[in-house]
């Protein structure tokens, strides 16, 4: 009985780490994907500045327009390139020890998490070879800022993550009021 349960601990470390292990190659995976989509929109958007892909008529829904963003977030930091490096290192390094810490045990959580660093990676990238990042998806009919598919992967990753958090804060706040009151001091239980 005892060799079955040291058996059954080996698997679901092994299990933990695989998963852990597979979160790193998602993230790798999603900032190989960001880097080709940034790659095919030099070479085949970059030379007409924009290209229509939503129309409705003589409105412009959805376009993908070549820019070259040296800030962040709808320009934010503008130029600060060296804050811009090192924050995401910061970041993807910070995320990458939750994971592996053990802190983050739901295989949800961890590959949010991956989605966040995946997205950091694809634009840390950018900014380290080339000095800004490639953005192309240009939402037009609500005026959005420009961006790329690392962003959507930090931004769904990291407002998943973040929900997540909440909802498991509420759902513990929640068993604590429902648990039982603790036994009064001397032993004996209160009756209202």
């Amino acid at each position: 009985m005892y060799g079955s349960c040291v058996y059954m601990e080996k698997v679901l470390k092994n299990k933990t780490l695989a998963i852990r292990i597979i979160s790193v190659v998602f993230t790798v995976l999603l900032a190989v994907i960001d880097q080709i989509t940034k790659a095919l929109t030099v070479a085949y958007i970059k030379p007409d500045g924009s290209i229509p892909l939503i129309k409705i008529g003589d409105t412009e829904w959805l376009n993908f327009t070549y820019c070259e963003n040296t800030g962040m977030s709808f320009s934010l930091l503008e130029g600060q390139r060296v804050i811009l490096i090192a924050v995401p290192i910061l970041l993807i390094a910070a995320v990458e020890w939750y994971i592996f810490s053990g802190k983050a045990i739901r295989t949800d959580i961890i590959f949010a998490l991956a989605a966040l660093a995946g997205g950091g990676l694809g634009n840390l990238i950018d900014r380290v070879f080339l000095g800004y990042v490639v953005d192309f998806i240009d939402v037009r009919i609500i005026n959005f800022a420009i961006f790329n598919f690392a962003d959507i992967c930090a931004v769904c990753g990291g407002i998943y993550f973040g929900a997540a958090m909440l909802i498991d804060e509420i759902k513990e706040e929640r068993k604590k009021k429902k648990a039982p009151s603790e036994p009064a001091e001397n032993g004996t239980d209160e009756q209202a």
